[in-house]
């Protein structure tokens, strides 16, 4: 296992200096530049400085299978973009255009939400490259996310991407049973139509305790969604996805678990909870942060401050648990990164804030990836995969 992973630093570009400016003038209403990106990505391949249209080379293409004989997943690069870019699953093919290989579309709860009613719900951390948020799930439902993913996924596929769809229980739930139907019936509507499900046990953002911290309730969900996927016809991939400050012993815990019921791998992680915010490589202080909530909470932190974090993480699941799949998630906004992390067992990456500062951020880490591949004498991803196989 290959331990030398640097957080590799990127140059500013003139095209990033044009982003920075553009966070400038909107300063006052981040979450105008937070929705944004789809009109980036929808009007990309027709805007000449823009240069986004989809890559459709097969250099880092990958394909991820599963022992359990769950579908395989076909990746148009490792490059997935994370759940809360597109939360509504409206033109998911539009993403193609910025070099993204996968996405992840919601994350969905069980009926629409409003989300948080706090104005603002997300900030720019300039110096730290980071965001933090606290949007508190909103999206238009798993019923609605589901059917626009099902219209769609056909024409996804041929533009090389893979898609999966978050789930999360609706908050505001206090019953256990409630919860437990609620979170069921979201996954059951979003597994006919997505390549995966992703379950999204760790968002800070809402509010209320997160489901990782609830170790019986967790082992009753992902015992029901498995058994509820052993009943299908079809048998496709199931995700967890992990909050980034847990103790060891408590991933471990919940690791554990995943592995004994037969979850086929995890997301390590989600947005870091900013409450803990000294414990990451950061300039800012959390008072210094500008209240998302009406409780002056400042939400979860995502960016490039997390990068090592996820470093860690990943090396303890591989270690220590090398029969799951680990999709790494925090802090990646650098080709040579990627590959890193795929030396350590990665089988693919998600990123979303890279993009608010990195002008075209996929297509400039696929191109950083590929010269990392090519320095070590692999012509493509593929090649690297068959001198390096997992077991």
């Amino acid at each position: 296992m290959n331990n030398n992973c640097i957080n590799h630093e990127y140059y500013m570009r003139v095209s990033d200096r044009i982003l920075a400016l553009i966070r400038r003038i909107f300063h006052n209403n981040p979450e105008f530049r937070h929705d944004s990106l789809k009109h980036v990505a929808r009007f990309a391949p027709i805007i000449p400085f823009m240069g986004g249209r989809p890559d459709l080379s097969k250099t880092l293409n990958r394909v991820v299978t599963f022992a359990d004989g769950s579908n395989p997943l076909h990746f148009g690069c490792p490059i997935m973009l994370a759940a809360g870019a597109n939360k509504t699953a409206k033109r998911i093919c539009d993403f193609a255009n910025m070099g993204f290989g996968g996405i992840s579309v919601g994350t969905a709860t069980r009926h629409v939400r409003e989300g948080n009613t706090h104005r603002p719900r997300i900030g720019f951390i300039e110096n730290d490259r980071a965001i933090h948020n606290s949007m508190g799930l909103n999206n238009d439902g798993v019923d609605a996310v589901t059917r626009r993913v099902d219209t769609q996924i056909t024409a996804a596929h041929r533009v090389q991407m893979c898609v999966g769809i978050s789930v999360a229980e609706t908050p505001g739930l206090t019953d256990e049973n409630e919860k437990l139907q609620d979170i069921v019936e979201s996954f059951s509507i979003a597994y006919r139509v997505a390549d995966y499900v992703e379950i999204n046990l760790s968002c800070p953002n809402t509010g209320e305790n997160r489901l990782d911290l609830d170790m019986t309730l967790v082992n009753k969900i992902f015992t029901a969604i498995t058994d509820y996927r052993n009943k299908q016809p079809v048998r496709k991939a199931i995700y967890a996805k992990l909050s980034p400050d847990m103790p060891e012993n408590h991933t471990a815990t919940i690791m554990d678990m995943l592995v004994k019921v037969g979850v086929n791998g995890v997301v390590m992680g989600n947005t870091y909870p900013t409450k803990k915010v000294t414990d990451l490589p950061v300039h800012v202080k959390y008072d210094d942060l500008t209240p998302l909530r009406a409780d002056n909470d400042r939400g979860g932190m995502s960016g490039r401050p997390l990068y090592e974090n996820t470093v860690r993480n990943v090396k303890f699941i591989r270690e220590h648990y090398p029969q799951m799949s680990v999709i790494a998630c925090g802090g990646i906004d650098h080709g040579y990164k990627i590959y890193d992390l795929i030396k350590l067992g990665v089988d693919a990456v998600q990123c979303y804030s890279v993009v608010a500062f990195r002008w075209m951020a996929a297509h400039a880490m696929r191109k950083e990836l590929e010269e990392a591949l090519s320095k070590d004498g692999f012509k493509s991803l593929a090649d690297y995969d068959a001198k390096n196989p997992k077991g």
